[in-house]
């Protein structure tokens, strides 16, 4: 998905609105004003000089974005975009917006391929999960890693020129844990990988505890979790700063190092989205459009015109062959949410609620994960709707199953 840059330029960016289902206005002008960022939450690692000398020798630039709500929206992405313009303003760039709402490292790494890499390969790629690694997903440190590591390894592999910057936003919860002097478990986490590939990071999330605790700043003037321009513009005013002062090293243009080991050797270095076609459906599942006007709970229209394998009822069944180390699914959990049992390979059935805590009132898209730690090769999986549920209902609604 190419969206327009720039939140200057009205039309575009209400096209992006319309498109993104952003959750934010329209950003103004940058706001005046805002307290000097400092060095301190600004990690810089390896060089970015690929990039400076792609956009400045071709004149061309893949710069793409990969993440949540905060990604999705009109917020810190069309600074930056605005900054590179400005920067190289003979450049003819190519902007990727990969945000979509409610999603999680995990399915962001399964989606890579989907959602960027099919795009060409990345010159200058920015990726933000934290928040939603936190008061989404609930993931532990093995799931943060997990995803984050699989989407880097990805990118990298697919362009060894690629430079990566990651961001870490925040939300309440994650300010009060810095505030207390500990570290947010996911972005923690993310930052254990950001060190073993050398990714630069933006701390944003300790830089506006650090404004906070000095009264340069409100939780009100930073916007919240999900950023007023005020706030996205300190994030693109620490970006501007950390790329600003990358590309004033010189050097030669060369392929960024790749760890020996991965961090976590079942990280979703090979994450991908498995079309539902190849089910076999034994017993009643159906993929066909949901009929969403009958169906109770608000729905994201970027979901209402997937045909998705569907079931409603208890004891309906299918198979999947798969290959790789890891199996999922990714779906839209409403209140009629149900959950699936799933056994692999001929093993126990393992049950996997659907429903999450934001299905009451919303078709709520996420990854659900039923392993991840497999033997490389080929498998089998059994997957049957429970006669149990913690919801209104017993529905599975799959976009894709996702694989490793």
């Amino acid at each position: 998905m190419n969206y327009a840059r720039s939140p200057f330029r009205l039309l575009p960016a209400l096209l992006c609105l319309v498109l993104c289902h952003a959750s934010t206005e329209l950003s103004a002008a940058p706001p005046e004003n805002l307290p000097e960022v400092s060095d301190k939450n600004i990690h810089l690692r390896g060089s970015y000089q690929n990039s400076k000398q792609k956009f400045e020798s071709n004149k061309t630039g893949h710069v793409a974005f990969l993440g949540g709500s905060i990604t999705e929206m009109n917020g810190y992405r069309p600074m930056v975009c605005e900054f590179l313009e400005k920067t190289f303003p003979e450049t003819k760039f190519t902007f990727t917006n990969a945000g979509i709402s409610s999603t999680c490292s995990n399915t962001g790494a399964f989606r890579t391929n989907r959602d960027v890499l099919s795009q060409g390969p990345v010159d200058l790629f920015f990726v933000e999960f934290a928040v939603n690694d936190d008061q989404d997903a609930g993931h532990s440190k093995e799931a943060a890693i997990r995803g984050m590591e699989g989407v880097i390894a990805q990118i990298r592999r697919h362009n060894p020129f690629a430079d990566i910057v990651m961001v870490h936003f925040v939300n309440p919860s994650m300010l009060e844990t810095i505030q207390q002097k500990k570290k947010p478990l996911s972005s923690s986490s993310h930052e254990q990988v950001a060190k073993h590939y050398q990714i630069s990071t933006i701390d944003l999330a300790s830089e506006v505890a650090r404004l906070i605790d000095a009264d340069q700043l409100t939780w009100k003037q930073y916007g919240g979790t999900h950023p007023a321009p005020f706030g996205n513009a300190i994030c693109a005013a620490m970006i501007d700063k950390l790329l600003t002062r990358a590309w004033q090293e010189s050097g030669p243009k060369e392929k960024h190092s790749t760890p020996d080991q991965p961090l976590d050797v079942f990280s979703f270095r090979n994450g991908h989205l498995i079309d539902v076609k190849q089910a076999k459906q034994v017993s009643g599942w159906e993929i066909k459009v949901p009929d969403w006007e009958s169906i109770p709970g608000s729905k994201r229209s970027r979901f209402t015109s997937i045909p998705m394998l569907c079931a409603e009822k208890p004891g309906a069944e299918l198979e999947l062959d798969f290959e790789g180390t890891a199996l999922g699914a990714f779906i839209v959990a409403g209140p009629d949410a149900g959950q699936l049992e799933v056994s692999i390979d001929g093993g126990p059935f393992q049950t996997h609620d659907l429903y999450h805590h934001y299905s009451k009132g919303l078709h709520y898209p996420r990854t659900v994960v039923f392993n991840s730690e497999l033997k490389p090769g080929k498998h089998q999986a059994k997957i049957r709707v429970s006669p149990k549920s913690s919801s209104e209902g017993h529905a599975a609604r799959i976009m894709y199953f996702t694989g490793n």
